[in-house]
Protein backbone atom coordinates (compact mmCIF):
# COMPACT_ATOMS: atom_id res chain seq x y z
CA UNK A 1 0.00 0.00 0.00
CA UNK A 2 2.80 2.05 0.38
CA UNK A 3 3.42 2.09 -3.37
CA UNK A 4 0.18 3.00 -3.92
CA UNK A 5 -0.40 5.65 -1.03
CA UNK A 6 -3.33 3.75 -0.08
CA UNK A 7 -3.71 2.53 3.91
CA UNK A 8 -5.98 0.11 5.18
CA UNK A 9 -7.32 -0.06 9.01
CA UNK A 10 -8.57 -3.14 10.04
CA UNK A 11 -7.78 -7.04 10.17
CA UNK A 12 -5.29 -8.87 7.86
CA UNK A 13 -5.48 -12.91 7.32
CA UNK A 14 -2.40 -14.88 5.65
CA UNK A 15 -1.43 -11.35 5.08
CA UNK A 16 -4.11 -10.32 3.05
CA UNK A 17 -6.80 -7.74 3.85
CA UNK A 18 -9.59 -9.28 5.23
CA UNK A 19 -13.09 -8.55 6.94
CA UNK A 20 -14.52 -4.83 7.97
CA UNK A 21 -11.91 -2.37 7.57
CA UNK A 22 -11.61 0.95 6.50
CA UNK A 23 -9.93 1.34 3.33
CA UNK A 24 -8.25 5.17 2.14
CA UNK A 25 -7.28 5.76 -1.46
CA UNK A 26 -4.63 8.48 -2.15
CA UNK A 27 -7.91 10.54 -3.60
CA UNK A 28 -9.20 10.65 0.19
CA UNK A 29 -12.03 8.70 -0.93
CA UNK A 30 -12.74 5.45 1.95
CA UNK A 31 -14.39 2.37 1.67
CA UNK A 32 -15.58 1.73 5.04
CA UNK A 33 -16.95 -2.54 4.79
CA UNK A 34 -16.04 -5.50 4.27
CA UNK A 35 -12.91 -6.81 2.37
CA UNK A 36 -12.14 -10.40 1.71
CA UNK A 37 -8.75 -11.31 -0.24
CA UNK A 38 -7.50 -7.76 -0.46
CA UNK A 39 -10.83 -6.80 -2.75
CA UNK A 40 -14.03 -5.04 -1.58
CA UNK A 41 -16.60 -7.70 -0.58
CA UNK A 42 -20.22 -7.58 0.68
CA UNK A 43 -20.94 -4.61 2.31
CA UNK A 44 -19.80 -1.35 2.29
CA UNK A 45 -19.85 2.33 1.31
CA UNK A 46 -17.19 4.80 -0.35
CA UNK A 47 -17.08 8.41 0.64
CA UNK A 48 -16.41 10.65 -1.96
CA UNK A 49 -14.08 13.62 -0.68
CA UNK A 50 -17.13 16.02 -2.19
CA UNK A 51 -19.24 15.00 0.52
CA UNK A 52 -21.37 12.10 -1.97
CA UNK A 53 -21.09 8.12 -1.39
CA UNK A 54 -21.59 5.64 -2.86
CA UNK A 55 -23.37 2.56 -0.66
CA UNK A 56 -22.96 -1.26 -2.16
CA UNK A 57 -22.48 -4.83 -2.40
CA UNK A 58 -19.16 -5.81 -3.98
CA UNK A 59 -18.78 -9.76 -4.74
CA UNK A 60 -14.83 -10.08 -5.05
CA UNK A 61 -14.30 -6.79 -5.95
CA UNK A 62 -17.28 -6.65 -8.82
CA UNK A 63 -19.91 -4.22 -8.02
CA UNK A 64 -23.29 -6.66 -7.92
CA UNK A 65 -25.44 -3.31 -6.73
CA UNK A 66 -25.56 -0.27 -5.02
CA UNK A 67 -27.28 3.31 -4.53
CA UNK A 68 -25.37 6.80 -5.23
CA UNK A 69 -26.35 9.80 -2.96
CA UNK A 70 -24.85 13.26 -3.63
CA UNK A 71 -23.41 15.32 -0.87
CA UNK A 72 -26.94 17.32 -0.81
CA UNK A 73 -28.78 14.62 -0.26
CA UNK A 74 -30.34 13.69 -3.38
CA UNK A 75 -30.29 9.80 -4.41
CA UNK A 76 -29.66 9.32 -8.41
CA UNK A 77 -31.76 6.74 -10.04
CA UNK A 78 -31.14 5.36 -13.15
CA UNK A 79 -34.98 5.00 -13.95
CA UNK A 80 -37.30 7.34 -13.97
CA UNK A 81 -35.03 10.18 -12.97
CA UNK A 82 -37.02 13.56 -12.59
CA UNK A 83 -34.04 15.79 -11.16
CA UNK A 84 -32.73 18.34 -13.83
CA UNK A 85 -34.96 17.09 -16.91
CA UNK A 86 -36.58 18.84 -19.82
CA UNK A 87 -39.38 19.64 -17.83
CA UNK A 88 -38.12 20.67 -14.57
CA UNK A 89 -34.20 22.22 -14.73
CA UNK A 90 -34.52 23.08 -10.82
CA UNK A 91 -31.40 22.26 -9.04
CA UNK A 92 -31.90 20.08 -5.77
CA UNK A 93 -30.94 23.09 -3.76
CA UNK A 94 -33.60 25.35 -5.12
CA UNK A 95 -36.28 22.13 -4.78
CA UNK A 96 -35.58 21.86 -1.34
CA UNK A 97 -35.21 25.38 -0.19
CA UNK A 98 -37.06 27.32 -3.43
CA UNK A 99 -36.13 29.58 -6.43
CA UNK A 100 -34.40 32.64 -5.41
CA UNK A 101 -36.47 36.19 -6.05
CA UNK A 102 -36.45 37.33 -9.65
CA UNK A 103 -33.55 38.63 -11.14
CA UNK A 104 -31.25 36.75 -8.57
CA UNK A 105 -29.95 33.50 -10.71
CA UNK A 106 -28.77 30.32 -9.24
CA UNK A 107 -25.89 29.20 -11.66
CA UNK A 108 -24.96 25.86 -9.97
CA UNK A 109 -26.58 23.47 -7.21
CA UNK A 110 -24.04 24.96 -4.81
CA UNK A 111 -25.00 28.45 -3.34
CA UNK A 112 -22.78 30.15 -3.70
CA UNK A 113 -20.89 28.56 -7.07
CA UNK A 114 -17.23 28.07 -6.70
CA UNK A 115 -14.87 30.76 -7.83
CA UNK A 116 -13.31 28.93 -11.04
CA UNK A 117 -9.29 30.00 -11.76
CA UNK A 118 -9.18 32.58 -14.71
CA UNK A 119 -9.45 30.70 -18.21
CA UNK A 120 -10.14 27.17 -16.77
CA UNK A 121 -14.00 25.78 -16.81
CA UNK A 122 -15.72 23.93 -13.80
CA UNK A 123 -16.09 20.54 -14.71
CA UNK A 124 -18.19 19.15 -12.10
CA UNK A 125 -15.18 17.10 -10.42
CA UNK A 126 -12.88 19.57 -10.36
CA UNK A 127 -11.28 22.67 -12.53
CA UNK A 128 -10.43 21.84 -16.26
CA UNK A 129 -7.16 24.31 -17.86
CA UNK A 130 -7.81 23.83 -21.73
CA UNK A 131 -3.93 25.02 -22.37
CA UNK A 132 -2.29 22.65 -20.44
CA UNK A 133 -5.25 19.66 -21.23
CA UNK A 134 -5.09 19.16 -17.37
CA UNK A 135 -7.67 18.70 -14.67
CA UNK A 136 -7.02 18.88 -10.76
CA UNK A 137 -9.70 18.67 -8.07
CA UNK A 138 -11.55 21.27 -5.76
CA UNK A 139 -8.01 21.42 -3.71
CA UNK A 140 -6.06 21.91 -7.15
CA UNK A 141 -4.48 17.74 -7.10
CA UNK A 142 -3.83 16.24 -10.55
CA UNK A 143 -7.06 13.80 -11.17
CA UNK A 144 -6.39 13.27 -14.97
CA UNK A 145 -5.47 14.52 -18.59
CA UNK A 146 -8.32 14.74 -21.04
CA UNK A 147 -8.60 13.29 -23.68
CA UNK A 148 -9.91 15.21 -27.03
CA UNK A 149 -13.83 13.93 -25.96
CA UNK A 150 -14.11 15.41 -22.91
CA UNK A 151 -11.77 18.39 -23.69
CA UNK A 152 -14.61 19.34 -26.52
CA UNK A 153 -17.53 18.37 -24.29
CA UNK A 154 -16.25 20.18 -21.24
CA UNK A 155 -15.39 23.25 -23.81
CA UNK A 156 -18.89 23.05 -25.38
CA UNK A 157 -20.60 22.42 -21.99
CA UNK A 158 -18.94 23.67 -18.64
CA UNK A 159 -19.12 26.86 -17.10
CA UNK A 160 -15.89 29.35 -17.37
CA UNK A 161 -13.89 31.38 -15.27
CA UNK A 162 -14.29 34.78 -17.36
CA UNK A 163 -17.08 36.33 -18.43
CA UNK A 164 -17.82 36.96 -22.56
CA UNK A 165 -19.61 39.87 -23.38
CA UNK A 166 -22.62 38.70 -25.43
CA UNK A 167 -25.20 40.33 -27.23
CA UNK A 168 -26.04 41.78 -30.58
CA UNK A 169 -24.02 41.07 -33.80
CA UNK A 170 -24.22 42.72 -36.98
CA UNK A 171 -25.15 40.16 -40.07
CA UNK A 172 -21.93 42.69 -42.11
Amino acid sequence: MEVTGSTYLGPYVHGRIEGKGCYTLPTETKYKGTMKDGMFHGKGILYFPNGSKYEGIWDCGILKEGKYTFADGLEFKDKKWHYCDGYDRRFYTEICSGLKPAGISQLTNLDPPRRIPESCYDCGDGFYNPKTRVVVDYKLRFLRNADDDEHEWIIRTCRKGWDEITGYKSKE
